[in-house]
C-alpha cells in the first residue's frame, strides 16, 4: 500500500513545471542528507576513500550535492516513466558520436551509474535503430518492482534480463545485432568479481564489459548522462579502438580508469550512495 502511495505521488509531481521539480528535489536530498545517517556516512566514507587529499569540509559539501543531485533523478522519474513521451522527448536531448549507435553490428553501450541512469536509458531506447536490452536487479518492494519495470519497458524498443538469466541469452541477442545497456560499475559481490583499482582503491568489479564485449563480438560505445536545467544531456563518446583485450583483469582496469575521469569531471552525479566497496580483498576489513 505505502508504494502505491509513493508511485502516485511521484506521478503527480511529474507534472510540475520541470524548474519547481528540481527545487523540490533539491530540498528533499538536504532532507536526506540530515536525516539519513547511515547512508550520509557512506557517501562521505567513498568519498574520503576516493579523494584522499580534499579536506573534510569539501567532502561534506559534495555529499550534500550528491543528496541534491540524486533526489532531482528519483523524482525525474515521475516524468520519464510516466509522463507524455513527447515530454521525455523534449526534455532529453542526446549530443556526441550519435552515429555509433546506429547499424546492426553487435554493440555494447557502456553507461556508468552517474544518477541520469535511466534518462540514458529512455535515450537510447527512443533513438537507436534497433532493440535495446539491459540487466535489471529485482527489487524487494514488489509494487516498486513493478513500476520501475513498466517504466522502463515503456519506451518500446527495451527488453530487459534479470541477472538471474544467466549470460547466454544475453550473448545471442547482441549476435542478433541489439545492443546492450551495460551498467558494470557497481559492487556485485564477490561472485564472479576481480579487485581492480577504482580511485587507487582495490574494488570488487565484475568484468562484464569486457565479457560481453568479447563473447559478443561487440564495440564498446560509452554513453554519459548529465542533469541539465532543460532535463539531461546524454552524451555519447566515440567506440573504444582498443577494447577488448586479451586479458578482462586490464580490460577492467582500463574501464575503472576511464570511468574515474568522467566522474572528477562531475563528482556529484555519480551514484555514491552505493557500497562500492563493500566487498573487500582477503583479511582487509570493512570500510563502512
Amino acid at each position: 500500500m505505502g508504494s502505491r502511495w509513493v508511485i502516485a505521488l511521484m506521478v503527480a509531481l511529474g507534472k510540475l513545471p520541470l524548474p519547481w521539480l528540481r527545487s523540490l528535489g533539491c530540498a528533499l536530498g538536504w532532507a536526506l542528507y540530515a536525516l539519513v545517517r547511515s547512508r550520509r556516512y557512506v557517501v562521505l566514507t567513498n568519498l574520503r576513500l576516493c579523494f584522499p587529499n580534499w579536506s573534510d569540509a569539501q567532502r561534506r559539501r559534495l555529499a550534500r550535492r550528491v543528496f541534491e543531485r540524486f533526489a532531482q533523478a528519483w523524482l525525474d522519474r515521475g516524468w520519464l516513466w510516466a509522463g507524455p513521451l513527447d515530454r521525455v522527448r523534449q526534455r532529453v536531448r542526446v549530443t556526441g558520436d550519435v552515429q555509433a549507435l546506429f547499424g546492426n553490428e553487435p554493440l555494447v553501450v557502456f553507461a556508468p551509474h552517474f544518477v541520469g541512469l535511466d534518462a540514458g536509458w529512455a535515450a537510447m531506447c527512443l533513438l537507436a535503430d534497433r532493440d535495446m536490452t539491459t540487466i535489471y536487479t529485482d527489487q524487494a518492494n514488489k509494487g516498486m518492482d513493478e513500476w520501475m519495470l513498466a517504466g522502463r519497458r515503456r519506451f518500446g524498443r527495451g527488453r530487459l534480463f534479470s541477472r538471474s538469466d544467466g549470460v547466454r541469452e544475453i550473448v545471442a541477442s547482441l549476435r542478433r545485432g541489439e545492443a546492450l545497456y551495460l551498467l558494470p560499475d557497481m559492487n556485485f559481490g564477490p561472485e564472479e568479481s576481480i579487485f581492480v583499482p577504482f580511485f587507487s582503491v582495490q574494488a570488487a568489479t565484475v568484468p562484464s564489459l569486457s565479457r560481453f564485449s568479447k563473447l559478443g563480438k561487440a564495440r564498446v560505445v560509452p554513453v554519459l548522462t548529465r542533469i541539465t536545467d532543460e532535463g539531461y544531456e546524454v552524451q555519447v563518446l566515440p567506440a573504444w579502438q582498443d577494447f577488448p583485450s586479451a586479458d578482462a583483469r586490464t580490460d577492467t582496469q582500463a574501464m575503472n580508469q576511464r570511468l574515474s575521469e568522467w566522474i572528477e569531471a562531475r563528482p556529484e552525479e555519480y551514484y555514491w550512495v552505493h557500497k562500492r566497496f563493500k566487498t573487500r580483498p582477503p583479511g582487509e576489513p570493512s570500510v563502512y
